[in-house]
């Protein structure tokens, strides 16, 4: 009975050995794409007032997980069942990201700022539908790049068995999950941090440096992280098209990966925007 026991536990530690190395592996394949995820959801989590910040934050972050619980098991199943719908799956997204990508640079260089008075007659009326309509959009997005993240994990893993492939995508996107938007918590209460140093130290010495350098750099972070959140949806979507289209894996044989993945997710992006232009001017009329 007792060699039973250990024969068990044997098996149970050989299985987690297993799923440690291949949870690091597979957390290293998805790396990339976990950086792009930060970037992405940094941008999406901000320019919300403080004290709505953490609660939209906690919202993005519970859409994940269910995000997470409701793609593991569709992808497992379709890996058997149907695994051409996984890559017309990723292309679809690929497109959404794409889109997005493109919507961004359009916005910001053909749509003009509003004033003041504009931006605060907007905002009185509309505070809770945007940040509804902000934290879906964040979900939407969090969506795609989880089922990438998780088609990637599993990709790593195809030749173990099914225990160790199920418990290794899970870790990833347990990671994915608590390790993206942990860091982007703390990104986004920095200045409060800051705030909270200079009042504790009475607005003197090297606290109160720190706390002021803290307040300074947010707007600073949250602009890059604006335009490294638009790269990296083009990026993604790009690199989507080129690893599961063969003419986008074929054409610029020459050009840096990276580079060719980025102009074709811009060109993939710009052609869903002009569509997606044309047919709402067609319903309109």
């Amino acid at each position: 009975m007792a060699s039973g026991i250990f024969a068990v536990l044997d098996d149970i530690a050989a299985l987690m050995d297993d799923v440690a190395v291949a949870s690091k592996l597979a957390t290293r394949k998805t790396a990339g794409i976990l950086g792009d995820d930060l970037a992405v959801n940094a941008e999406k989590a901000t320019g919300f007032l403080s004290s709505r910040e953490i609660p939209v934050l906690w919202a993005i972050t519970k859409g994940s997980f269910i995000n997470k619980i409701i793609i593991i098991p569709i992808v497992f199943l379709l890996q058997v069942f149907l695994p051409i719908a996984i890559k017309v799956i990723l292309i679809i997204g690929g497109l959404y990201l794409a889109y997005e990508g493109v919507e961004k640079i359009v916005e910001f260089l053909f749509h003009r700022e509003k004033n003041g008075a504009e931006v605060i007659e907007e905002a009185k009326g509309n505070d809770e539908a945007i940040e509804k309509a902000k934290v879906k959009s964040a979900i939407t997005t969090d969506f795609i790049l989880s089922v990438e993240i998780v088609i990637i994990a599993l990709a790593t893993v195809l030749d173990r068995p099914l225990s160790v492939q199920i418990m290794t995508v899970s870790i990833v996107a347990l990671i994915a999950t608590v390790g993206v938007y942990g860091i982007v918590a703390l990104i986004v209460r920095m200045d409060d941090a800051g705030y909270k140093l200079i009042r504790k130290s009475k607005n003197e010495g090297i606290t109160a440096i720190i706390g002021k350098g803290l307040v300074m750099s947010l707007p600073v972070i949250i602009k890059i992280l604006s335009i490294v959140g638009t790269i990296a949806l083009l990026m993604v979507s790009g690199g989507i098209f080129v690893h599961n289209i063969d003419y986008f894996h074929d054409i610029l044989p020459t050009w840096n990966g990276t580079l060719k993945e980025t102009v074709i997710g811009f060109g993939m992006g710009l052609i869903v925007v002009i569509l997606m232009k044309i047919i709402k001017k067609a319903i309109k009329r």
